[in-house]
């Protein structure tokens, strides 16, 4: 057993030997707030991206990229609501209670700041907490290709930064966020669910808006901010038909506007958008797409090759002339061939940069191979 085992396990005996028994675990908010902030305080000195604490399984850390599970005894469902029932507002444990899930931010004095989603799962509590770095990134600590420093320059238009789950799409925007921030004068309005990374000004004003705190609801906040007279919106997600409508609008009159998909490639990205309306609508949308996209960003996170960390790998579409008048004509299956041919205008498909990511030693071979989406183009360009 390692010595990060070791410790783990003590860490959770001793919340057992603490636990009361009682089935209400929010009677036991000082242990259970005190043991979580020993689970943090590890999870950071070991450069993990996030705790799992689901009870039948021991506490689970996530270290580049892969499980490491705790070598002590497995989370009861007591240990599991007095962990993390104590993070909870009496409104956010209301929400819970109605919607079986609820997603926070909170921070932890000389710890971090964390992001979590508390949920439910075969009758118990079960929680993710996502550890955000103490400082907001760069592009450049984020490996990130100078592309997007280009593309942060703009003055209106979407940028969409798209990938699955924990791919590092809110650090991206993190990074973007700053560097506008930094070199511009303008007046930066966020609206999230929840604000995980805190901006403060600098050249620029900045705003964030919190779902659930600030506002009821993604599209209702975008409407009105409209007339705040901001110059970049960020929208944490664009969930729904009436949140993407918004978003095209703001971005066709005038602003910069940042945003996120939960999609794997830069055409997929497209159909999504296009998939959320009514067939009726849809040439709509498409006209209002192609006028209004700058770029799509698609991004996922690697195991680097030497196993102390991870790496991006992005496919980068900029909305050129050709590319609008794909989206517009609906021949949206030549887009992935015509970012692999816009490298003078800043465009790479994800096959592309996993070639150069192996090529650079940053990744293994096998590694490229298991995360790309076009297997023989990858072969292709790595003979």
């Amino acid at each position: 057993m390692t010595s990060y085992e070791n410790e783990l396990a003590q860490i959770v005996a001793e919340l057992n030997r603490a636990a009361s028994g009682s089935r209400d675990p929010r009677k036991d908010v000082g242990q259970g707030s005190a043991t979580l902030d020993q689970l943090l305080m590890h999870a950071a000195q070991r450069g993990a991206s996030d705790v799992l604490l689901i009870a039948g399984s021991p506490v689970t850390l996530r270290l580049n990229g892969a499980l490491a599970p705790a070598a002590g005894p497995a989370l009861g469902a007591e240990d599991t609501g007095n962990l993390l029932l104590p993070l909870l507002t009496s409104t956010q444990y209301q929400e819970l209670q109605r919607h079986k899930s609820v997603d926070l931010c909170f921070t932890r004095e000389g710890i971090g700041r964390f992001r979590a989603n508390i949920h439910h799962q075969r009758g118990t509590l079960a929680g993710s907490i996502r550890l955000l770095p103490e400082k907001i990134p760069t592009l450049e600590s984020l490996h990130l290709p100078v592309t997007l420093k280009r593309l942060a320059d703009a003055r209106q238009g979407l940028l969409l930064i798209t990938g699955p789950t924990g791919c590092g799409k809110s650090s991206t925007l993190a990074a973007l966020l700053d560097l506008i921030n930094t070199h511009r004068r303008g007046h930066i309005v966020t609206i999230e669910d929840p604000v995980e990374y805190v901006h403060t000004n600098r050249n620029s004003v900045i705003e964030q808006i919190e779902v659930g705190h600030d506002t009821p609801d993604f599209a209702r906040s975008v409407r009105s901010l409209l007339r705040q007279t901001p110059d970049v919106i960020l929208v944490g997600e664009m969930r729904d038909p009436e949140t993407i409508a918004t978003v095209l609008t703001a971005a066709e009159t005038g602003h910069l506007v940042l945003s996120t998909l939960h999609t794997n490639d830069t055409s997929q990205a497209v159909s999504r958008i296009l998939d959320s309306f009514p067939a009726g609508n849809q040439p709509q949308i498409r006209q209002q797409l192609s006028l209004a996209l700058l770029a799509i960003v698609a991004q996922q996170l690697l195991p680097a090759a030497d196993g102390t960390g991870r790496y991006p790998a992005v496919e980068i579409m900029v909305a050129t002339h050709a590319i609008r008048n794909l989206i517009r004509k609906g021949e949206d299956h030549q887009i992935y061939t015509t970012v692999g041919t816009g490298r003078a205008e800043g465009m790479i498909t994800m096959e592309q940069s996993l070639t150069e990511m192996v090529r650079a030693g940053r990744i293994e071979r096998d590694t490229a191979l298991a995360h790309c989406f076009r297997s023989e183009d990858l072969r292709r360009y790595l003979e």
